[in-house]
């Protein structure tokens, strides 16, 4: 298939995988052709419902988005899964982790999947996954989940960009000044107590309202959820906890401030990397060397050298 953007798109839009899979290669990519490819696909979006899934590295997240699969699959709804993987030392690319563990839906034509490794783009991906999800939602996937590899800042920052976001944890996950550090109480719509089944369950329940109780008054007031991945316990609580969600964000209108919000970060995020890019390709050169080795001989101070820099901007 040629690489050609708008046949991609249009093909795509028609439902074929191969396309949806070039067209998100594309966006990851960057440049010329993803953005021609993003201003063909944006009018064909803003139907899809996503799912924003975090928790720090082994603590289920990919055997619940796996069960979270089958439960919407089960209703007969496609879904697509961005699994945020982390990159091999070896060829760059993502490890695939979740791919392997989602095999049940490998063949299910009602369930696109695609691992994406967490190297080579300047905004992190909080600029790469926003793309790869207008990909999904403009081919027609009603669901789409977004599951990161842990709980670091840009982690966090993915799953805050989806309508839903659920944290998982784990008995004996930690200390409440552990999860605020992390950000977690400001983006959980639904929190889950994963492996349920091990001990210190309670207590984990217990410090996770302890908590939101703490954080204040919340017109959404955060469900917690118990599951056991592994054998689809809870999933069917968890799935109900989600509808409730998004029937809240719909009943209220606040759906539509949220991906307002969203789509501010976003451009944002754009605009900081173009930036950035200008940045990088300022501070190199001879009179930049030349200006770095008048801050080492103190002939002048750090910022004096940057205003120098920026002054030798382009109009």
């Amino acid at each position: 298939m040629a690489a050609d953007p708008a046949e991609l798109v249009a093909r795509a839009i028609e439902g074929d995988r191969a396309a949806i899979a070039k067209l998100i290669s594309l966006v990851e990519t960057g440049g010329a052709p993803a953005r021609e490819a993003i201003a063909l696909l944006h009018p064909h979006t803003g139907r899809a419902w996503s799912l924003g899934i975090t928790g720090a590295p082994g603590s289920g997240k990919s055997t619940l988005t796996d069960k979270l699969v089958g439960r919407l699959r089960a209703e007969d709804l496609e879904v697509g899964v961005l699994a945020i993987d982390p990159t091999s030392p070896f060829s760059g690319g993502a490890i695939l982790g979740d791919r392997v563990r989602m095999q049940d839906h490998a063949t299910d034509p009602g369930v696109f999947i695609r691992s994406m490794a967490t190297r080579g783009h300047l905004g992190g991906l909080a600029v790469a996954t926003p793309q790869a999800a207008r990909v999904l939602d403009a081919a027609g996937k009603p669901w789409i989940i977004v599951e990161t590899v842990g709980v670091g800042q840009v982690e966090v920052e993915i799953a805050a960009q989806a309508d839903t976001t659920i944290v998982v944890v784990n008995p004996g996950w930690g200390d409440a000044v552990q999860a605020a550090k992390a950000g977690l109480l400001e983006i959980a719509d639904v929190f889950v107590v994963n492996k349920a089944d091990r001990p210190g369950v309670d207590d984990a329940v217990r410090d996770l309202a302890g908590m939101l109780e703490l954080a204040g008054e919340r017109d959404w007031r955060v469900p917690i959820v118990r599951t056991i991945a592994t054998t689809g316990d809870g999933i069917d609580d968890l799935w109900q906890a989600v509808r409730e969600h998004r029937a809240y964000l719909e009943r209220t209108g606040a759906v539509e401030q949220r991906r307002a919000s969203r789509l501010r970060d976003e451009v944002r995020s754009i605009v900081a990397e173009g930036l950035l890019v200008d940045a990088t390709a300022l501070c190199q050169g001879e009179a930049f060397d030349a200006l770095v080795e008048d801050v080492a001989q103190r002939r002048r101070d750090p910022y004096d050298a940057a205003d120098a820099v920026l002054a030798a901007r382009k109009p």
